[in-house]
């Protein structure tokens, strides 16, 4: 078998990679009968030069490689006929814009596993960087927020940024003191919690932040779904309720929204639940949040003043609640400034990269090195040779659709 990591071909650019040099030569020592190689590449957060020096071979052709391995989607001119591929596909949802990109793997009779969908029994994501995206989430608003109020300047991550450099630089920082909420309970928001956590900011009780209206120093609060929406009907809140009836829960945000000076969206949000923060709520005098961090990059969703995804080279932009629309970034102060980075890990490519790649170790290359049956990668399985699999037939209207 011969695997490749693939270039990534998508715009904007993203600098991480399936497997970090020292990953891809341990592989190839513990299973020599098989190969893995790099397709070269200049964008990659490790150069080619760093695979060469693992002894990993580097190569333009990848044609003659069984599986290729990617991280975003990959250019639908790029793709080979009759492959295997694995990368995050975007398509599972229905997402409209990549409906062509699913037509292309029917017609060239490509098999395709998503690894948003690599998960355990229990549905549990196995291969997944929330975590770090709720890290580099806080670095990124918090950096705006000193560049809005011309508090202090943090610096941009460039290629080689790494988690430790961006804890030196928060903690060489004097944050401001402001009152901070950070959305949800899962691995995003748990990766929020921890930078906050580390560079000494103090988690406040639900409690305290609503009698407490000035602090002393960076404060946080944490709510999940369950405090910020409420029942229609005026009955008391079940997660098994909301789950399946969302349509029955009303927002309660504004009275977050009136204690709260940053906020931090790190919660899952789905369409058949509440707006959190609508248009109007934005325009209300005693909407206090001026900079939104929306790690979760819902676009329109549950935050209305996400109106687009940034970038990297340009995270900000403001948004303006009596046009409802957005303007450059730090432009007025009576507008919100909004960090909605899409791709928030890739801030932190060397770190993200290795870290994904253990985990892709165990629970892809292994199986697939040993030649072993995996109920992981087959749950990830979109497509077999163009067709789609049983649990994704759902899509086939979506597929023939133009």
């Amino acid at each position: 078998m011969k695997i490749a990591l693939i270039k990534e071909t998508k715009t904007p650019v993203d600098n991480r990679v399936a497997l970090a040099p020292k990953q891809v030569a341990a592989l190839n020592k513990q299973y020599p009968q098989h190969q893995i190689v790099v397709q070269a590449s200049d964008i990659r957060t490790f150069s080619d030069d760093e695979y060469r020096a693992e002894g990993v071979e580097v190569v333009n052709d990848v044609s003659d490689a069984d599986i290729l391995f990617g991280i975003k989607e990959a250019k639908i001119e790029s793709l080979i006929p009759n492959k295997h591929y694995f990368f995050f596909g975007h398509i599972a949802k229905m997402q409209e814009y990549n409906r062509p990109l699913l037509q292309t793997f029917m017609q060239k009779h490509i098999t395709f596993c998503d690894y948003e969908y690599l998960v355990d029994d229990n549905n549990i994501r196995v291969c997944a960087f929330g975590w770090w995206a709720g890290v580099v989430g806080v670095y990124y608003t918090l950096r705006g927020f000193g560049l809005k109020h011309k508090l202090y300047e943090l610096p941009k991550p460039d290629r080689r940024f790494t988690l430790d450099q961006l804890f030196d630089a928060l903690k060489s920082s004097e944050l401001p003191k402001v009152k901070l909420m950070v959305t949800g309970a899962g691995r995003v928001s748990q990766g929020a919690q921890h930078v906050l956590d580390s560079i000494g900011a103090k988690k406040m009780t639900e409690e305290d932040y609503f009698v407490t209206d000035k602090v002393e120093n960076l404060s946080y609060c944490v709510a999940d779904v369950d405090r910020l929406v409420k029942r229609k009907d005026g009955s008391a809140f079940s997660w098994n309720d909301f789950t399946h009836n969302a349509k029955e829960y009303e927002s309660d945000f504004m009275r977050w929204s009136k204690q709260t000076d940053v906020l931090i969206c790190a919660h899952f949000w789905g369409p058949d639940a509440p707006v959190y923060l609508s248009e109007n709520d934005l325009r209300k005098p005693d909407m206090r949040i001026r900079m939104i961090g929306d790690v979760t990059c819902d676009i329109k969703g549950s935050i209305k003043s996400t109106v687009r995804p940034a970038t990297h080279d340009a995270p900000y932009y403001d948004y303006n609640p009596v046009t409802e629309q957005d303007e450059p970034a730090f432009s007025s102060e009576k507008n919100i400034t909004v960090m909605a980075v899409d791709t928030c890990p890739n801030a932190l490519a060397m770190d993200t990269s290795a870290y994904f790649g253990e985990m892709l170790t165990k629970h892809v290359f292994e199986p697939l090195l040993k030649g072993e049956h995996s109920e992981v990668i087959q749950r990830s399985m979109i497509l077999k040779n163009g067709d789609l699999t049983p649990r994704f037939g759902y899509l086939s209207d979506f597929a023939r659709s133009k």
